[in-house]
């Protein structure tokens, strides 16, 4: 009988280790895999975008007569600008709100045409308001106060709906990014990988570089990272640089932001005023702010340019051509602007969009958010709107590895304490369990034979 009970309780100790190390295992395991990223939902738009889409839909359908803009409001619904009640009737109907003011687009638009009709003025922007429905011209630091009182004597002719503001700092473009690219004229940063489905390249600002300007990844100048083979600046801010080996690499949906981490990008879209965004440079890291203003337009020392994406996100030397983006959606590359990252200030930024038809390529974007392609955020009826988050709750994004797995990724996870630390000790501890389980075994065994030669012989 004592014999059978040892042989239990053995097996059970046995059975014990043995389940350890498989529960440990699971654990290290599980550990090794917490870090790959959620695959992206495919096609789902963010309660920003579908309440960006849905106000876009109204202006576009009331015409610019009727309009003056929209924007996502703080409760995260869209708000459009209208010029009569009966507009103000249709977009309540549509399930947004309405915001009667005097002035249209078409009034707006035609502000904006006389002030880029102006003599030019270095270190002056300007950008139509549309929560204020007017339109507000900033003077920068350099401006000297002759050009800034004559080019109020052209707002005040427009009318009272134009305002002037001067702005702490100088509008400058950003050359200097999320990773760095480094050139002889100086360091920018890379924005985001696209494609013409045969070759592979970075897309950036314009302003960088010219056409033919070779980049590096490293300081030194020994890791060649391609050419840039197309450039629009001044008027745009966008360019491409042509990858030397041809193709971007595993990870070429990911934007860096710091620390070894990014985040997947799962197509473009335009983005709406009012919508927090995000930004990262190898400057200033990621930062975020919102979406003040569309369809800017900005006179650098080296030239004036159009269509940018005004917003309260700051940027310093070093950021240009770095990601706007928001949800994993692709918005746009950094431009230029004022101030920086202690102060605040205002940063510019080149829609993606615009770019990517000016240049013919394609996002490249990750195969589980619908393949390689232009990933726009598809359209949203009203109704996707009325449960909508506030834009202030939106986030970068998915997070994901900016380099592609690999052997150090998993090992860097599998020693992290934090996450493999308790499957190891399960597993340690299993492990002497077994070993001390033999030992024991072997014990009794030796003991059990010299009793029986004892008995036999004594």
């Amino acid at each position: 009988m004592r014999h059978a009970r040892r042989r239990i309780v053995r097996r059970v100790a046995r059975l014990a280790a043995v389940g350890g190390l498989l529960v440990g295992g699971g654990m290290v395991g599980q550990a090794a895999m917490a870090d790959e990223p959620a695959p992206p939902a495919s096609g789902a738009p963010s309660a920003a975008q579908s309440a960006g889409k849905t106000g876009a839909a109204l202006t576009e359908r009331l015409g610019g007569d009727r309009t003056a803009g929209s924007w996502v409001g703080a409760d995260g619904r869209p708000v459009v600008a209208v010029t009569d009640r009966e507009a103000a009737a249709e977009v309540r109907a549509a399930g947004a709100e309405a915001q009667v003011v005097r002035h249209s687009m078409k009034e707006l638009k035609a502000a904006t045409a006389t002030l880029r009709a102006a003599p030019r003025v270095p270190g002056t922007a300007w950008v139509v308001d549309y929560r204020r429905n007017e339109v507000v011209v900033q003077g920068d630091r350099t401006v000297s106060a002759a050009d800034w009182s004559r080019l109020t004597r052209v707002a005040d002719g427009i009318g009272g709906f134009v305002r002037m503001e001067r702005t702490a700092g100088a509008f400058t473009t950003r050359l200097n990014g999320a990773l760095p690219i480094l050139s002889t004229g100086g360091r920018c940063s890379a924005g985001f990988n696209v494609t013409d489905g045969q070759r592979d390249f970075i897309l950036t600002a314009g302003h960088c570089g010219p056409t033919g300007t070779v980049w590096f990844a490293d300081g030194r100048a020994t890791q060649r990272l391609g050419q840039t083979e197309n450039a629009s600046f001044p008027g745009g801010d966008f360019s491409l640089v042509r990858y030397a080996s041809g193709r971007a690499g595993d990870g070429a949906d990911v934007v860096a932001i710091g620390d070894g981490n990014g985040v997947r990008i799962t197509g473009a879209a335009d983005p709406s005023v009012g919508q927090r965004v995000f930004r990262s440079g190898s400057t200033s890291g990621l930062r975020d702010g919102k979406v003040t203003g569309l369809n800017a337009t900005v006179n650098y020392p080296e030239g004036t340019v159009t269509g940018l994406i005004q917003t309260t996100v700051c940027a310093e030397p070093g950021d240009s051509g770095g990601p706007l983006f928001s949800e994993g959606i692709a918005l746009g590359v950094t431009s230029g602007g004022s101030g920086d990252c202690t102060t605040g200030g205002t940063t510019f930024f080149q829609p993606v969009t615009k770019a990517l038809e000016a240049l013919g390529v394609k996002l490249i974007v990750s195969e589980t958010a619908g393949g390689t392609g232009q990933g726009a955020a598809p359209s949203a009826g009203a109704g996707a709107t009325q449960n909508a988050i506030a834009p202030g709750a939106a986030s970068p994004g998915s997070s994901a590895p900016v380099t592609g797995g690999g052997e150090p990724a998993l090992l860097s996870r599998l020693t992290d304490t934090r996450n493999a630390g308790p499957g190891l000790l399960i597993v340690a501890g299993s492990l002497v369990a077994l070993v001390a389980t033999r030992y024991i075994r072997e014990e009794q065994d030796r003991r059990a034979y010299r009793r029986h030669y004892s008995a036999s012989w004594g």
